[in-house]
């Protein structure tokens, strides 16, 4: 690398994809500055996205006894009276830790951090507003943008920081509402407003769209639908909203059908915008879509200008921190000009709703789209005894499976640990692995990864039997010469002896 610039590498976010790209850039010896427009490490993905909904998700289900009350009956309860601070305790703490870990690690490994907004002021250079009225410039060989997203705030909504929210501000609501809107019902939307049934929150979930979270399989959609309407959450779908009124003791939502939905609180959940608008991209001749992000080649993670690389949230789908970990990584080491093992074709998509649900390769409506011969699989939780341990009442795990060559395509899981269980798949999905893996193999019992076995057996048990699996007939023994010979004497000595007669 060249020492006319200040850094080799110089990325913009410090979120899961900006992390793993400066510490891979460090370890390759490379002088690294991440800048971040916070004083705390970590991005969206740290402060209001996935870890702290998922832990909120954790302390939901410990404090409200969820996962017992199928053996204790619904009224069960860890802790009683359950209020905001309850579940803010926790999430502080496990933040506090994120943060903590991710000073160290880019400390041990020597990666510099600016806290400031950035913005570039040539093709090389970014000044960085590091406090009110001051600025610095620094210069970098490459860079990688990994500024991830913001919420969607349209001016039809009365944002108020209280009882009308986006995802953010969400997490610093003062009391608990008795009863919940969430308009959006894509990931976050989901996520919240089933964690907050299990509060036992009444929540109505609003999606203008007859459906929701489509890059999901429908018969996965159809379960999880019917599991979330029996915890109690009004979901409403196909109608737009007209309006949302702010009428002080609640918020009102008319719909395009005439209804009108009343709540305490309205969490706007309806998409987000890449974090561009400030990084002055036109003076490196960059340009964003109507959503803020940028296009990317996926396997190199270059924008159209060469030497600036954009991973993570702002380049759009999948838009997952654990695919951003990976795209960090990756665009890290093309731009310091070393090789590296390329992305595994399939990944693991995760919704931390109540409940869970995770899917990795194809759904069977892409089969059907694509006209692939395909046989089904399908296991329920009730039917394994670590199942009936847990006492879980639902749960599904589905396979899908090429009739031609036996290879797994797909599988959706919903309920308990699917997240965590959906790594089997990837793993088998990944190595070519056949319906005869599942079969052949042996799980621990009671596990729920029995679930597996289950649903193999179910598949395998109506699809054509391979030919090295068929029990074959023993071959006919043919008469030998001599056996002929020997039969032939004894017929002419029956013969013989009967003409002697």
């Amino acid at each position: 690398m060249s020492d006319e610039f200040d850094y080799d590498l110089i990325i913009i976010g410090s979120g899961p994809s900006g992390r793993t790209a400066a510490i891979q850039a460090a370890k390759l010896k490379r002088r690294v500055l991440v800048i971040d427009r916070k004083d705390r490490l970590g991005g969206v993905s740290v402060h209001t996205g996935t870890v702290p909904s998922k832990t909120l998700r954790e302390t939901v289900l410990n404090l409200t006894g969820w996962r017992e009350r199928s053996f204790y009956g619904r009224a069960y309860r860890v802790k009683d009276q359950i209020r905001a601070e309850d579940l803010k305790a926790r999430l502080h703490m496990t933040l506090d830790h994120e943060v903590d870990v991710l000073e160290h690690q880019f400390n041990r490994n020597h990666v510099d951090m600016l806290a400031g907004m950035a913005h570039f002021v040539g093709p090389n250079e970014v000044e960085v507003e590091i406090e009110a009225g001051d600025t610095t410039r620094v210069t970098g060989e490459k860079f990688i943008i990994a500024t991830g997203t913001r919420t969607y705030r349209p001016d039809y909504v009365p944002f108020n920081g209280k009882t009308v929210v986006d995802g953010d501000e969400f997490l610093e609501m003062e009391e608990i509402p008795r009863s919940l809107i969430v308009v959006g019902a894509g990931v976050i939307g989901v996520e919240y407003a089933t964690m907050f049934s299990a509060l036992d929150v009444r929540v109505t979930l609003i999606e203008p769209r007859d459906t929701f979270l489509d890059f999901i399989d429908r018969t996965l959609i159809q379960e999880f639908t019917h599991q979330i309407r029996e915890n109690g959450v009004d979901l409403r779908l196909g109608s737009a909203i007209e309006k949302i009124e702010d009428e002080g003791e609640h918020i009102e939502v008319t719909l395009a059908n005439g209804r009108h939905v009343r709540g305490e609180m309205l969490l706007f959940a309806a998409g987000r915008m890449g974090n561009t608008e400030r990084l002055n991209l036109k003076a490196v001749g960059l340009e964003t879509d109507h959503r803020g992000r940028l296009e990317v080649t996926r396997k190199t993670y270059q924008t159209k200008v060469p030497h600036i690389y954009a991973t993570g949230d702002v380049i759009g789908h999948p838009s997952l921190a654990s695919t951003s970990l990976q795209q960090g990584r990756v665009a890290a080491c093309h731009a310091m000009n070393v090789p590296t093992v390329p992305e595994s074709p399939w990944f693991p998509y995760g919704i931390y709703s109540v409940p869970e649900m995770s899917t990795c390769g194809m759904s069977e409506e892409e089969l059907q789209e694509r006209g692939v011969p395909y046989e089904v699989g399908i296991a329920r939780f009730r039917e394994t005894s670590r199942g009936h341990i847990m006492g879980l009442e639902h749960g599904m795990l589905k396979m899908l499976f090429s009739l031609k060559t036996r290879r797994v395509l797909g599988v959706q899981i919903v309920g308990e640990g699917a997240t965590e269980l959906i790594h089997i798949a990837q793993a088998v999905l990944n190595l070519q692995g056949t319906v005869d893996y599942f079969v052949q193999n042996t799980f621990n019992y009671p596990t729920l990864a029995e679930a597996y076995k289950i649903a193999g057996l179910d598949a395998f048990n109506r699809m054509p039997i391979p030919d090295e699996f068929r029990v074959k007939k023993p071959a006919s023994r043919k008469a030998k010469p001599a056996d002929k010979a020997e039969k032939t004497d004894k017929a002419d000595q029956k013969a013989e002896k009967k003409a002697a007669e």
